[in-house]
């Protein structure tokens, strides 16, 4: 398997050279004054980039750190080009499906993508990580360990998220659950955020997955630069208290009880990215009159000592209507561009799409839409990247293998089913791979390469 990896890094180096050299021969502008100069020096600076990945082969990875409002590894730029796969662990604990964990990872790393985010918990339910409070199948952890070891296989960090706000894999509704059992008597799934046996509940969890020491690579998690990040939950939401105080109290004491545990990896909320009380002039960019009274505030939220970087989710199709409308496009864009800038302004953080995507099962829906849609997506990361700004990526939702189709829930991409949404992931991946190895933050776009990689950037048949 290194031996994979080591000649896959050779090949991305020249072929993001060959990529470069046939962009610029074909592209309008006049390239000749670049030729003698900066080509060599970008055709040298990619193959030392993929020297310096064979490099890391011998050691251990770097973890992913903030610089201001950027992510940088080793003090180079990390902009992400990702996507989800949220049953990873579970189809891991099942030797019939296992390799199925293995076939996303290695068709991610086909296209580029460097980041994947998925589930590290299960909660109460079939094949459970988390049993009962505290009490784990070891066989499901060995899973979660083979999710991690495999990811680092194919050089993709994990983001993984440690609840879910809904009944899907347990989520605050088993924790309710649990807590009735032991006799709290208590009427809402919102007792969550706010009960404290609820949240010593969560807390243990934490603690467990964060300590674990993988039976794989000997690792333990908290040391491990394979994982990205800690998302404290999937769209937590507090219907129950549309001042956002609940949910504001929550994300202070568990992003602090995070950083105790682990002050090297990154934490994020795990935020849909709604506007809250506290930004009322913001609401009309809110997709609908409902999203600022479901207790989350966006730059409230983001404001917690402890929390790195900002997420927010994408979907029209499910926010504003569920059939494909004209309109949806332009919302992606200034839905992304404000949260951008509140990023920029207020939180001094990256921020990132942590989910996007659209349903097939939407009325209206065909290919090309959802082409258009990542597409609106992308390039709206390539302009705050350009210039030096805080969008610092994307995860599509989601990322399948073949033979996988009984667990689509309308938003699944199949790359070997989808050549033109396939070409445009891989299109992003190389863009921002050369921004990460031809620009270091000390250079950003003052540096002498700057009119070669905007051509680079954005030209559409790279």
């Amino acid at each position: 398997m290194e031996t994979h990896v080591r000649f896959g890094l050779r090949t991305i180096s020249l072929v993001l050279f060959l990529t470069l050299t046939t962009s610029l021969s074909s592209t309008a502008f006049d390239v000749s004054e670049y030729e003698d100069r900066e080509s060599v020096d970008i055709a040298d600076s990619i193959l030392s980039y993929g020297n310096e990945m064979e490099d890391m082969e011998e050691n251990e990875w770097q973890m992913v750190q903030t610089k201001a409002n950027q992510f940088v590894v080793n003090d180079q730029p990390f902009y992400v080009n990702g996507f989800n796969t949220y049953w990873l662990m579970v189809f891991a604990a099942d030797e019939s499906t296992r390799g199925k964990v293995t076939e996303v990872f290695k068709h991610a790393s086909s296209v580029g993508m460097t980041v994947c985010r998925t589930w590290a918990f299960n909660d109460g339910q079939w094949r459970a990580l988390q049993k009962s409070p505290s009490v784990y199948d070891e066989d499901v952890f060995k899973a979660l360990d083979f999710v991690v070891s495999e990811a680092k296989k194919y050089k993709i960090r994990l983001i993984l998220s440690l609840v879910n706000n809904w009944e899907a894999y347990g989520g605050k509704a088993q924790y309710v659950k649990w807590g009735n059992a032991a006799g709290l008597n208590l009427t809402s799934d919102d007792a969550f955020f706010s009960h404290p046996t609820l949240r010593s509940y969560y807390k243990a969890h934490v603690k467990t997955v964060l300590n674990r020491v993988n039976t794989f690579t000997n690792i333990t998690y908290k040391e491990d630069p394979t994982i990205f990040a800690w998302e404290l939950m999937n769209e937590p939401r507090c219907n129950s208290d549309s001042t956002g105080d609940v949910l504001q109290d929550w994300i202070k004491e568990m992003a602090f009880y995070v950083k105790s545990i682990d002050t090297k990896h990154l934490v994020e909320i795990g935020l849909e990215g709604f506007y809250g009380p506290s930004t009322p002039q913001r609401y009309q960019l809110n997709p609908n009159a409902y999203a600022h009274q479901v207790g989350t505030d966006f730059i409230r939220n983001h404001q917690v000592l402890g929390v790195d970087f900002a997420s927010v989710h994408i979907y029209p199709d499910s926010w504003i209507s569920q059939s494909i409308a004209d309109s949806h496009l332009p919302f992606i864009k200034s839905w992304m561009e404000a949260h951008i800038e509140d990023a920029e302004k207020y939180l001094g953080m990256p921020v990132v799409f942590s989910e996007f995507g659209v349903s097939a099962k939407a009325p209206g829906f065909n290919s090309s839409y959802r082409d258009n849609l990542i597409n609106t997506v992308y390039k709206t990361i390539l302009n705050s990247t350009k210039k030096g700004g805080s969008g610092a990526g994307s995860l599509v939702w989601q990322l399948f293998p073949d033979g996988t189709d009984y667990m689509d829930d309308g938003y699944a991409i199949v790359l070997s089913k989808s050549p033109s949404t396939s070409s445009i992931i891989s299109l992003q991946s190389t863009r921002l791979a050369l921004f990460n190895s031809l620009c270091s933050t000390k250079c950003r776009w003052g540096c002498k390469k700057r009119n070669v990689l905007e051509t680079v950037l954005y030209h559409d048949e790279l």
